[in-house]
């Protein structure tokens, strides 16, 4: 088979056609339309690029359809081939989308973008957002707007800022009740929340998880809490390593308690070791902080969810 008819394998069948072929389910909560996630069991698979590229969160596995169907069934190229080729026509189950893609004029860049728009202010969807439906205490929420962290989004959503190393906007995590996404065109680095100078760094996957957990830790001055949105991202991985580096530098991965969540607190306790650092895992009772922080709140009151 020559190179332009493994292209043309490539160009008539997707990744979503392997996957959905397999058994696997579109996780829709926890999907973009960048970054469609796949399950089956414990099993995820990412597919990007529109369908023509894949990568494994849990692993350092990626690649094509061809390297997709490889992982999956455990065979050799030509036998991937074989299996590629019978799913030629085949129609995978899409994602339904509730929103509609944002088209952004390309030179009004992502900075820009963050300072159209407002911070949320006490009272607006964002706010009630975050303190009745995320519980989160409104003097934190009052510090983060106040760092200038946080900017409303549409229908109530939260935007949080992903900043490089000299403090510029360069991406966003979006969460609202409707919604969960990147800043299109945006870039991952972190999320941060306290002390950039703290000498125990606790890293989660979402922002909202860094905010909970500072909130059920009082804010603990001498702690830095940071999001990697989800993903691992070249400068994400830099930059952890930039505060590893530090002196007496404590790495908490306060990620979630679940396979996920247990690959990046690997991936945090290789870097600790590679830095020299003094390493711990951190773990909710429930799935990720911001439960656990609805639900001791809920335990508190003894009468349900608090506004």
């Amino acid at each position: 088979m020559d190179q332009d008819e493994l292209n043309e394998l490539r160009n008539k069948v997707p990744c979503a056609a392997v996957l959905d072929a397999a058994g696997y389910a579109i996780d829709q909560k926890e999907s973009t339309r960048r970054a469609v996630k796949y399950r089956l069991g414990d099993e995820i698979v990412i597919v990007i690029h529109e369908g023509k590229g894949w990568f494994d969160p849990l692993s350092e596995a990626k690649g094509d359809v061809f390297s997709l169907m490889t992982h999956l069934h455990a065979v050799g190229f030509p036998d991937a081939k074989k299996l590629i080729g019978r799913l030629i026509g085949y129609e995978p189950r899409q994602p339904v989308w509730k929103k509609q893609a944002r088209q952004y004029d390309p030179e009004f860049c992502v900075a820009e973008r963050w300072r159209a728009c407002r911070k949320p202010w006490p009272g607006s969807r964002t706010w009630r957002y975050l303190r009745d439906e995320r519980h989160l205490p409104e003097a934190l929420i009052r510090t983060v707007v106040r760092d200038d962290l946080l900017r409303e989004g549409p229908r109530g959503s939260m935007w949080a800022a992903h900043k490089d190393g000299e403090g510029t906007v360069i991406g966003w995590e979006e969460r609202g009740p409707e919604w969960r996404g990147y800043s299109t065109g945006g870039a991952k680095v972190l999320f941060r929340f306290g002390e950039n100078d703290a000498m125990r760094l606790c890293v989660t996957e979402a922002a909202i998880d860094a905010l909970s957990l500072a909130a059920l830790e009082c804010g603990r001055h001498d702690s830095l809490y940071v999001s990697t949105g989800g993903g691992w991202a070249p400068a994400t991985d830099a930059a952890i390593r930039l505060m590893a580096a530090r002196q007496d530098m404590l790495l908490v991965a306060a990620t979630d308690n679940n396979a996920q969540g247990d690959a990046y607190a690997d991936r945090l306790r290789g870097i600790a070791s590679e830095m020299g650092c003094d390493f711990e895992r951190l773990r909710p009772d429930r799935e990720d902080w911001n439960e656990e922080l609805r639900g001791r709140r809920r335990e508190n009151s003894g009468s349900g969810p608090s506004s």
